[in-house]
This record gives structure tokens, C-alpha cells and sequence, in this order.
């Protein structure tokens, strides 16, 4: 079954299109003429959608992407949350007006944090097919996801650093676990462009395809997913996620108990029995 994605009446009026493809959610940021910029609006209705692919048991797989040109250009600067008081005439702080610092802190506790915990925690396996540019939240967003992939004209940025800010969105996690401390100080201190070819190479994202051909791999990756036993997939997932703070032993320790659990569970007795009669399995743990 496919669900076309909801046409909205302007881009303003839905910042995220939603729709299936079978088994996948796929969720469109919707925000082209402003590179697909977080709001809090944005963010609200990305996490609500990510919370309704979560309990929905017809769900298996999710596929993040972006309309238009960009994946997504990071936080808009214009949003009321985060926009700094200053003269619109000269571009400079008005030292006379004495402005409120706004309080970029609540604004990651009340939205950021949550849809990062919602993201990593996903029962069913996420996908990111990145289109164009994904600069700061937006690289950090999409670099969260469990399987990430890339137009080749697509690039990533660390742009925080040039506006006196540290990277968000999950970035000092993932960046140090994704490509090591020297390439994660390069990219966020220096803020650079890396073009996604380059990306590939360092192991930031798992796979740099034509332009032309992104979104048809992306929604090819997200359909195998859906088919393959899930609750090993997220679990699969939350393995790798912790092995980085145990030690050997532990993670030994980690990878038994899984075991154990999926040992009981639907999709390893018919995969086992799938395997052994040479037919193809039918998986529906989630």
C-alpha cells in the first residue's frame, strides 16, 4: 500500500509532509524556500510523527528527507526562540537597548532533546536520505538516524562554530564516534563544508549515491529494512550504542542477553526455520 504524502495548501501550513510506502513512514521536512529550516513548529510536528511511526505496528521502517534543494539548513535564525535583538537598519547590537538574551538552552531542553532521545530510540530502523545541504541541527539530525544517505551534491556542516555556538542536535556524540576526535574538531571547529563524497570516505555517512538515484536507494534501503526481523535490527542498534562506553567483557555480557531475549521471540524461530526448509522468511517482531 502507498500513501501519497499530504499535499498541504502552502508550505507554511505543513512544514512536514507524511506518508507510507508499504511498510515505511516517510517524513518530507517541507520548508524549501527556507532550506527546510528548523522552526519549533517543525520540530514539534517531527517529533509527533516520529511518536506516531513509533506505535504504529504497521510501521517498520521510517525514511527521513527534505524538499526542494536542502536536507535542511539547521535552525532558523528568524524564529521568535532563538532570533537575537539587534538593529535590522545597520545589522548591529544596540548596546543602548540592553536586549534579553534569548535562552538557546530551553529552546534544545523543550524541543532538540527530545526529538534527538525520540530519534535514537526509534523502534523500527531510520533512514536519512540526504538531499543538498545539512548544516548544523539539520547534519546532526540526519547523522542520528541508524542508516544515512547522500546526493552527491549533498554536503554536511558543522556551521555553529560561526555564529559563537557548539554543535547540537547530538553533534558532540556523534561526530567523535563517527569519524574520531581529529576529524570531529575539524569539522566543528572550523565549520567547514564536507562535501558528501568526502563523507562517505570518512565515515560520517554510510553511502554517497548519484543525485538522481538518491531517493529510489533510500527508499530501496528503507523497504529491505522493513522486511528484516526489526526487534533485532533497534536492538542491533542499541548494542553498538553502548559497546562505546563498555569494556570488553561487558559488551560480551550485552550481547548474551540479547540473545537471550530474541532467542524466544517470533523472527528468530522463523528465520531458523526459514533458513533450514530454503524458504523466505516472514518476519513480524517489532
Amino acid at each position: 500500500m502507498s500513501t501519497a504524502p499530504t499535499t498541504p495548501s502552502s508550505a507554511e501550513e505543513a512544514p512536514l509532509l507524511i506518508g507510507s510506502e508499504g511498510a515505511v513512514r516517510v517524513l518530507t521536512l517541507n520548508r524549501p524556500q527556507a532550506l527546510n529550516a528548523f522552526t519549533t513548529g517543525l520540530l514539534g510536528q517531527l517529533r509527533i510523527a516520529l511518536d506516531e511511526a513509533a506505535h504504529d505496528a504497521s510501521v517498520r521502517a521510517v525514511l527521513i528527507t527534505g524538499a526542494g534543494r536542502a536536507f535542511c539548513a539547521g535552525q532558523d535564525l528568524s524564529d521568535p526562540h532563538i532570533k537575537p535583538e539587534f538593529d535590522e537598519q545597520t545589522g548591529e547590537v544596540d548596546p543602548q537597548r540592553k536586549p534579553k538574551a534569548k535562552d538557546i538552552g530551553n529552546l534544545l531542553d523543550h524541543y532538540y532533546i527530545p526529538l534527538a532521545l525520540r530519534l535514537r530510540s526509534m523502534p523500527v530502523p531510520t533512514v536519512c536520505a540526504v538531499n543538498g545541504v545539512a548544516a548544523g541541527a539539520g547534519a546532526n539530525f540526519a547523522l542520528g538516524c541508524d542508516l544515512v544517505l547522500a546526493g552527491q551534491s549533498a554536503s554536511f556542516i558543522q556551521a555553529f562554530s560561526k555564529i559563537g555556538l557548539v554543535p547540537d542536535c547530538g553533534g558532540t556524540w556523534l561526530l567523535t564516534r563517527l569519524v574520531g576526535r581529529a576529524r570531529a574538531m575539524q569539522l566543528a571547529l572550523l565549520g567547514d563544508k564536507l562535501p558528501a563524497a568526502d563523507a562517505q570516505a570518512w565515515g560520517l555517512i554510510g553511502r554517497c549515491v548519484p543525485d538522481a538515484d538518491l531517493q529510489s536507494e533510500a527508499m530501496a534501503t528503507a523497504q529491505k529494512l522493513a522486511k528484516m526481523p526489526t526487534r533485532a535490527l533497534v536492538q542491533t542498534r542499541q548494542a553498538l550504542d553502548a559497546s562505546m562506553d563498555l569494556e570488553f567483557e561487558d559488551a560480551l555480557k550485552l550481547e548474551a542477553k540479547l540473545q537471550s531475549q530474541l532467542g524466544y521471540a517470533h523472527d528468530y524461530l522463523e528465520g531458523a526455520a526459514a533458513f533450514l526448509s530454503k524458504r523466505a522468511p516472514v518476519f513480524k517482531d517489532r
